[in-house]
């Protein structure tokens, strides 16, 4: 049947591509270590380089690299030749990516490199190529085929770039350590920018906090909260640190277990609910929510030092595109 043949050669590609990863994984040696060194040491750019399916897969380790805490970019090898190579300078490294190492459209590149002392990584599969020799810093790839039954299309030796590549990025990732919140600030949009989002994002601060002393009463209580409208007053000691908080499903159990001779004459203390959950500016938007949910509560105090310096509320982490998983918030996830 086709199903059984497409199925079968699906189990043909996978198992092509990951020899191939074996093989180079076999086949790493100090040579990493040294293009690590030398990609650490980099004061400029690192500047990725590749023609065809080589520089498709140079752009996203360009990329990659970037994203993770190395300035990096991708430069087309034809680009180059016509003008491009003014992009390179003394301080940069060239990582240069062709499988065979012979791509003539390299050359220029390479004699750039030798002429004005620019460091150069060679990623190819032939020590003996042009790109080979050329390298200060070998990175072999594999040398085992292609999953294509043809042996023409790029296939597994695309994949063991693409690898190469990320193990290039993950490994100076460690060694700087790159943070969440480093991320964060090359992620500022889509899906990826909003998971990291933390509190002191999203919290209102200032003037639009209610906050109110201990002994305030039902009056000043309900004009803060409808004027600030998120549904809750703090209560703060006589040093500003948050002692109480007051809901607006506190105002209402208030009201119906109280005369209403004896209500006006409640002060916060009466009403308030002792050492509410808080949490900090620093902690990620979603632990928030997560935690909101699975306490049935919709807003939450951002304390510095016992002291209130922000509210935060579930509707404006809806608002900001998150939203709730149905089994306690565990997969919590950004609308796409």
């Amino acid at each position: 049947m086709t199903q059984d043949k497409d199925i079968l050669s699906a189990y043909h590609t996978i198992e092509k591509e990951i020899e191939a990863l074996n093989v180079m994984k076999s086949e790493l040696d100090s040579s990493l270590v040294k293009a690590l060194d030398l990609l650490q040491k980099t004061t400029g750019r690192v500047v990725v380089t590749g023609m065809g399916k080589s520089g498709h897969i140079a752009r996203k380790i360009a990329a990659t690299l970037a994203s993770t805490g190395t300035p990096s970019f991708f430069v087309h090898p034809a680009e180059a030749s016509h003008g491009d190579l003014g992009m390179l300078t003394d301080k940069d490294t060239v990582l240069a990516i062709s499988n065979g190492g012979e791509s003539k459209e390299l050359s220029d590149i390479l004699i750039y490199c030798k002429r004005f002392g620019i460091p150069l990584i060679a990623m190819t599969k032939n020590p003996e190529s042009t790109l080979g020799k050329a390298g200060d810093i070998l990175l072999k790839l594999p040398d085992c085929g292609e999953a294509c039954p043809l042996g023409l299309a790029p296939t597994s030796s695309t994949t063991a770039t693409l690898v190469l590549g990320d193990i290039l990025a993950i490994a100076l990732l460690e060694r700087k350590g790159f943070s969440k919140n480093d991320y964060k600030q090359r992620h500022p949009g889509g899906k990826l920018g909003a998971i990291l989002q933390k509190v002191s994002d999203l919290m209102h601060k200032g003037d639009e906090m209610p906050i109110l002393p201990e002994n305030a009463d039902l009056r000043q209580i309900t004009i803060v909260m409808s004027s600030k409208m998120l549904g809750c007053v703090g209560i703060v000691d006589k040093d500003g640190n948050l002692t109480g908080m007051i809901t607006d499903g506190d105002l209402r159990r208030a009201m119906l277990n109280c005369e209403s001779q004896d209500l006006f004459e409640k002060k916060a203390t009466d009403i308030m609910t002792v050492n509410p959950k808080v949490t900090q500016p620093d902690v990620l938007v979603a632990e928030v929510v997560n935690m909101m949910n699975s306490k049935s509560i919709t807003q939450l105090f951002v304390l510095e030092d016992k002291k209130p310096v922000g509210v935060i509320h579930l509707h404006d982490c809806l608002r900001a595109g998150f939203t709730i998983s149905e089994k306690n918030n565990n997969n919590l996830d950004k609308v796409a």
